[in-house]
């Protein structure tokens, strides 16, 4: 699995929102947020609606507007945050073994299983991470991961 820049993106804009949640109550701009990421503004405009539409950001408009998380970043995981963006997270678009024809060529039903197998360790390991775990590597207060 290949995570694409709109899922970095993504995941480098919560950061900045969980990371500056404390600072006041009210939303930040997008313009803050591409500020602080180093991030194009229109590109993450369209990035923050998608997060928007998977209910993981909310906004307000006008004067004063912006996103807020719209979760405790404790329940927030890595692994929403990318399949907002990037769809399922999968190895590939390859099918389940023994469904539909996918075993019908030499060696293809093991090889899909290892597929499977693979893209379900990497949904888990995204999944281990929350947005406050994150947050609280990038502060110095948790090791960084493949650290401990």
């Amino acid at each position: 699995m290949r995570v694409s820049t709109r899922g970095d993106y993504a995941s480098r804009a919560l950061l900045s929102l969980a990371l500056h949640t404390d600072d006041d109550a009210g939303p930040t701009s997008v313009r803050d947020i591409a500020e602080r990421t180093g991030l194009p503004q229109p590109y993450l405009e369209q990035i923050l609606q998608a997060l928007k539409g998977a209910g993981l950001v909310r906004s307000k408009r006008g004067a004063g507007g912006g996103y807020t998380l719209a979760r405790a970043a404790e329940h927030i995981r890595l692994s929403e945050i990318v399949s907002a963006v990037d769809g399922p997270i999968a190895l590939g678009d390859f099918g389940a073994p023994h469904q539909d024809g996918a075993c019908d060529h030499e060696g293809q039903c093991v090889l899909l299983a290892i597929w499977l197998h693979a893209g379900g360790i990497m949904h888990d390991l995204l999944s281990a991470y929350t947005l406050a775990d994150i947050a609280k590597a990038a502060q110095g207060l948790l090791p960084w991961p493949g650290a401990e």
